[in-house]
């Protein structure tokens, strides 16, 4: 099915039962990606995202100008145009601007959401100048160059660094807490979905899951066509235990935090060796399945993202013990004789 038609069936679901809030969805294989908004009731409307194009959504509306008259790249649901004519919707003379329509434009966008969509544009495409509170933060955008998934992976661990508005940076703390970050502490999930066109379709979806606090944190690949997780992944309690990944890498994030700038080169460098062991194992795994199908295959993805799992989890448990280590050297409550005579 290709994801135009998962576009139309979910539009159709929206149409009959309607929605009681709204929401984005994306849809991708190799050869298409659309983004869908929900705008609540039963109206929608999707737009395909160009090949040679990315798209930044933050917590609002997103989606521009609708082309009424090119359904080959855009969708809606029916009635859409005379629903926003009946209910006199529309502030624009000569346009459809689904955002401006459907969506806001207030104070709290201005601190919750565009400065979030303007830090990622800023890094796929820095020569273009624009405001971190502007309301017009173009929709489709073209980066400087190919990005990469260390790239997506950069901005949803960000927290407007290199900026004066970075709360662990040097700006004033009221530049410091003007923005809502991209990365807090409280993000419970932050994940990557990649669909590689050079190898086969069969193993080709990698989901690149991260727990703790992505500023610190890797994002780990797990093969998608495989039919269990690790119980450390799999299993969250309730209350601390480091049995859980959940709970060991949110352990890792508050030491790094807590010595942000003693601790930080050692965390950026972890970072990096967990990416280049990544793609190590990654090459490994493709190569190893690539004669393999159906049962055997999945048996050998499984076996691949339990093998991940612990050699990051290995990785991630030596940094919490150095990082232990180290911030014991840094406590206050210490005194030297020789240095106070």
């Amino acid at each position: 099915m290709i994801q135009r038609d998962g576009v139309r069936y979910l539009g159709e679901l929206i149409e009959k039962y309607g929605s009681p809030e709204g929401n984005g969805v994306l849809f991708a294989d190799k050869d298409e990606a659309w983004y869908m908004e929900i705008v609540t009731g039963h109206h929608y409307a999707a737009t395909r995202i160009p090949d040679d194009a990315y798209v930044i959504a933050a917590n609002q509306v997103a989606q521009q100008e609708i082309n009424f008259d090119d359904p080959n790249n855009f969708m809606w649901s029916n009635g859409l145009q005379e629903f926003v004519a009946k209910h006199h919707l529309n502030p624009d003379k000569n346009s459809f601007n689904f955002r401006k329509i459907f969506g806001t434009d207030t104070k709290k966008d201005r601190h919750y959401n565009t400065p979030r969509v303007w830090f990622g544009q800023r890094y796929f495409t820095p020569e273009v100048k624009q405001e971190p509170t502007s309301s017009e933060l173009p929709f489709i955008c073209r980066a400087n160059r190919l990005l990469s998934v260390e790239d997506l992976q950069y901005v949803l661990s960000s927290h407007y660094n290199e900026t004066k508005y970075d709360p662990l940076g040097n700006g004033t703390e009221e530049e410091k807490k003007l923005f809502r970050p991209i990365s807090l502490n409280r993000t419970q999930n932050s994940h990557v979905l990649q669909l590689r066109n050079t190898v086969s379709k069969k193993h080709n979806a990698l989901m690149w899951m991260c727990f703790g606090v992505p500023s610190f944190t890797p994002y780990v690949p797990f093969y998608a066509n495989a039919d269990d997780i690790p119980a450390s992944w799999a299993n969250t309690p309730l209350e601390f235990d480091m049995n859980s990944d959940y709970w060991m890498y949110r352990a890792l994030s508050m030491l790094v935090e807590s010595h942000h700038v003693q601790f930080i080169q050692d965390d950026i460098d972890y970072l990096k060796e967990c990416r280049q062991l990544q793609r190590t194992m990654i090459e490994a795994v493709d190569n190893q399945v690539a004669a393999l199908d159906g049962k055997k295959l999945t048996e050998a993805l499984t076996n691949a993202n339990d093998e991940m799992v612990k050699v990051m989890r290995d990785k991630a448990m030596k940094m919490i013990d150095h990082y232990f280590v180290e911030g014991l050297k840094l406590s206050k409550l210490t005194f030297n004789m020789d240095a106070n005579l």
